[in-house]
């Protein structure tokens, strides 16, 4: 599987449908706002921006989104993580994070020291504390995993993409105070797909990321952005880092490990997926277990039900359409950036495409 096909669909497609990824929000720039800055060419601001290496810092994140989900679509999975009403992340610039999400009147708070993940829930007062093995720490980004990290996502999203984009440098605009570059990537004519641009805000000093827009055809406003309100790079406190879950939360333990049923199952994994095409258009096809439709709800708790499992094939019904073709049956899902099919059979598909690539895709064998 290419590098770059695995990171336009994960960045992309996968926040689009609700199932984790990125989520990306700004505020636009007025038009008398424009910084003067020294002219550079597209592909040296893009490799600037792949090699950053900004340091330690702190900055206040807002989010927002107009993806066009289903009116249920907060019953999706992952949908919530779409739902942030801001984020604080601080960072030592050598590995160390501390991540402060506010959702209502809840917050959720992950700090990570390198070898512990400490991740703290205001709504349920419940600390999950992870350490991470020598051997397992050694992987890139282990331990991490439910650390999201827009400043990585982005960059990472930047170096996939340029291949199958063309390139420019769209101006100058200031963003959380800070003159930045507007670096814009656009699909070849080739490229069949829902998304018209990816704009990047791009820092004119330490060449990090300050927004990301995601713009879908025939739309004026983005569809999906993420931006820096408030950012300082500065030396952040060591106790920042630190964690002491608060007086009376329930704390669990794990210790992640890697055992051969964990290696077994994510080759079986690797088997069922494929991927189609290449670009912007990128479409992954694979199996969902063959009971997963079929699964009795778990029992719900809580305020309207958040705290339980709703029925998969009952969702379904409620939130996607039923198509059919020569490829067989089952239901769609779009949405202004992404469209996702899972047959009957249990197979799927899913990318930044419209539902005719995606059809194209599950009928190849």
């Amino acid at each position: 599987m290419k590098p770059k096909t695995k990171g336009i669909t994960a960045a992309i497609v996968g926040t689009a449908l609700g199932a984790g990824g990125l989520a990306f929000v700004a505020m636009p720039a007025s038009a008398d706002d424009k910084p003067a800055l020294p002219q550079i060419s597209a592909e040296d601001l893009v490799q600037s921006v792949v090699q950053a290496k900004p340091g330690a810092f702190d900055g206040t994140l807002k989010v927002s989104n107009d993806l066009g989900l289903p009116a249920v679509g907060n019953a999706l999975p992952g949908a919530s993580a779409l739902n942030i009403d801001s984020a604080h992340i601080f960072s030592d610039g050598a590995g160390k994070s501390r991540l402060a999400v506010t959702q209502g009147a809840s917050q959720e708070t992950v700090v990570h020291d390198g070898t512990t993940v400490w991740d703290y829930s205001s709504k349920t007062n419940t600390a999950t504390k992870v350490t991470v093995p020598a051997d397992v720490a050694k992987q890139k980004g282990a331990g991490s995993e439910k650390t999201p990290d827009p400043l990585t996502a982005s960059t990472e999203l930047l170096a996939k993409v340029r291949e199958s984009s063309t390139v420019s440098v769209d101006g100058t605009a200031t963003v959380a105070g800070r003159p930045a570059y507007e670096l814009v990537l656009t699909p070849k004519p080739a490229e069949r797909t829902l998304l018209r641009e990816i704009r990047v805000a791009v820092d004119s000093q330490t060449r990090m990321p300050l927004r990301v827009a995601v713009l879908s055809n025939g739309t004026a406003t983005p569809a999906l952005e993420v931006a820096f309100t408030q950012v300082e790079f500065t030396q952040q406190p060591a106790d920042l880092f630190a964690f002491t879950p608060p007086k009376g939360a329930k704390v669990q333990e794990k210790t992640p490990t890697i055992d051969q049923k964990d290696k077994d199952l994510a080759e079986q994994a690797k088997q069922d997926v494929k991927v189609v095409g290449d670009g912007w258009d990128t479409v992954i096809t694979g199996k969902v277990p063959a009971d997963a439709l079929n699964a009795a709800p778990k029992q719900q708790s809580g305020r309207e039900g958040r705290g339980g499992n709703a029925d998969p094939k009952a969702l379904l019904e409620r939130f996607a359409k039923k198509v059919s073709g020569a490829w067989g049956s089952g239901y769609l899902v779009t949405t202004k950036v992404g469209s996702a099919v899972l047959t009957d059979d249990g197979r799927f598909a899913a990318g930044a495409v419209p539902e005719q690539v995606l059809y194209e895709a599950l009928g190849q064998k």
